[in-house]
């Protein structure tokens, strides 16, 4: 599409992506040459490392088989594990598929410190680390991150909004904002445009496209079957919400670990111990607010300079939260939301030496409550739409009914958004949705894609 060239986009990509610190200031970096976690781990314990040379190259002979159906409409479940079942690689994976994260990790490690800096990183896609179907993950990450790396978009992640804005006006579309759209006109059982709240129609000249949470197809789409509506409402939303601080800094922070910690993208402050990771999400699971802080934190400024004046910095943290606060519920938070980041803030100063009053220039807040009023998508605070687990994945997300991107019954129109396959995540998961439309018009996808 010309992003990256015409539009000036730009990518940095971290040597050490994520680093681990521990509370006696230990840390465990996480780079992208598969040698120097090697040598990392192996301060830890000789036999994890190797065990890490062995599921890293696993892990990559499994990357094709996921890339191939993760940017593009999904397979049919049977067909994926029929598929699955014609090689020896292919049953390997069905028989880690339904394994925990835990699973994995204490099959393939012994070293607590090393078992905790590895399912942390399972934990950051919002789902406990002892969740069944959730096996993959790590295989997925570690494999990505060799391959691929994680992009930081140098001037923030605005950058790629603005590109696709520009892009779309330069070739005759025009960006409305600030409309809320409260159902999709079907007109001989063809979606046609969709009506505004304000009263505003925006009709369609060949499809409708939109990023309608499960939990309202049936109030959107006039006609819809309503067995399929009916299922879309029983999906089930996470309970793993998130809460966020955007902060400006008068200096960059200084980490007590070391300066080392501000060179990666992720920073997870990590507890004593796994099983404080694993009580975390099970408080959680039972609509508890966690006993202790599980923080992770970046400074984008480190990495793209530009991002902030000189001398200055920025810093993004985030941490585990129920929808729903114990005291008060989710109302409550508007009145909570001060308490929970300065517990945060406070836990966060036993790792990092100046993150102090007279640092923090200013900090916005996000509570579950405040993303589920910033987006229809984040119901109840969920920022994947609905919960990424096993049964609510590939085609069958959100349901087996809407999970090719289409609403059975209304033609042209098509569905996106973290509800859908993929998933959650700056991804680029609507380009399976386009293929998909590229295909029922007749378009070659390659072709236009390529320009």
């Amino acid at each position: 599409l010309g992003l990256m060239s015409k539009y000036v986009m730009k990518y940095t990509y971290p040597e050490m992506p994520t680093i681990s610190v521990f509370p006696d200031g230990e840390t465990i970096p996480l780079w992208r040459d598969r040698q120097k976690n090697y040598r990392e781990l192996a301060r830890f314990s000789k036999k994890d490392a190797e065990s890490y040379l062995k599921f890293a190259e696993l892990a990559a002979g499994y990357l094709p088989l996921v890339t191939g159906g993760m940017f593009s409409p999904p397979a049919p479940v049977g067909a994926m594990y029929a598929m699955m079942d014609q090689s020896r690689e292919g049953r390997a994976m069905f028989q880690t598929m339904p394994k925990s994260g835990y699973d994995i990790i204490t099959e393939w490690f012994e070293n607590d410190r090393v078992r905790l800096h590895l399912l942390r990183i399972v934990s950051e896609h919002l789902v406990g680390p002892e969740e069944k179907g959730t096996g993959l993950g790590l295989f997925v990450f570690l494999a990505f991150l060799e391959q691929y790396g994680i992009g930081v978009p140098v001037g923030g992640s605005g950058t790629l909004t603005r590109a696709l804005a520009q892009l779309l006006e330069d070739n005759g579309g025009q960006v409305v904002t600030g409309v809320d759209c409260d159902r999709v006109i079907v007109s001989s059982g063809r979606a046609t445009g969709v009506h505004a709240k304000d009263g505003r129609e925006f009709m369609a000249k060949d499809a409708v496209v939109g990023a309608i949470h499960p939990h309202d197809i049936g109030a959107f789409v006039a006609g819809i079957d309503p067995q399929v509506a009916q299922d879309a409402a029983k999906t089930e939303i996470g309970a793993n919400c998130v809460f966020t601080i955007h902060a400006a800094l008068n200096e960059p922070l200084k980490f007590k670990a070391g300066d080392h910690v501000g060179k990666a993208m992720m920073i997870e402050l990590l507890p004593p111990r796994l099983d404080d990771l694993r009580e975390h999400f099970d408080d959680l699971r039972y609509g508890r607010m966690p006993r202790a802080r599980l923080v992770g934190l970046g400074s984008p400024s480190n990495l793209d300079p530009g991002r902030a004046p000189p001398g200055k910095a920025t810093m993004h943290a985030w941490d585990y939260c129920p929808y729903e606060h114990p005291q008060g519920g989710h109302e409550a938070w508007d009145t909570r939301k001060k308490e929970f980041a300065d517990s945060m803030l406070d836990h966060m100063g036993g790792f990092i030496a100046n993150l102090t009053p007279a640092n923090i220039l200013a900090h916005h807040d996000d509570t579950p409550l405040d993303m589920e009023r910033t987006s229809s998508s984040f119901r109840r605070g969920d920022i994947h739409g609905i919960a990424p687990n096993a049964y609510q994945s590939g085609a069958h997300r959100p349901t087996p009914e809407l999970g090719n991107y289409t609403v059975p019954g209304v033609e042209r129109l098509y569905l996106v958004g973290p509800f859908q396959h993929p998933g959650g995540g700056v991804i680029g998961a609507g380009r399976a949705t386009a293929i998909k439309m590229f295909d029922d018009m007749r378009l070659n996808f390659d072709k236009i894609a390529a320009k």
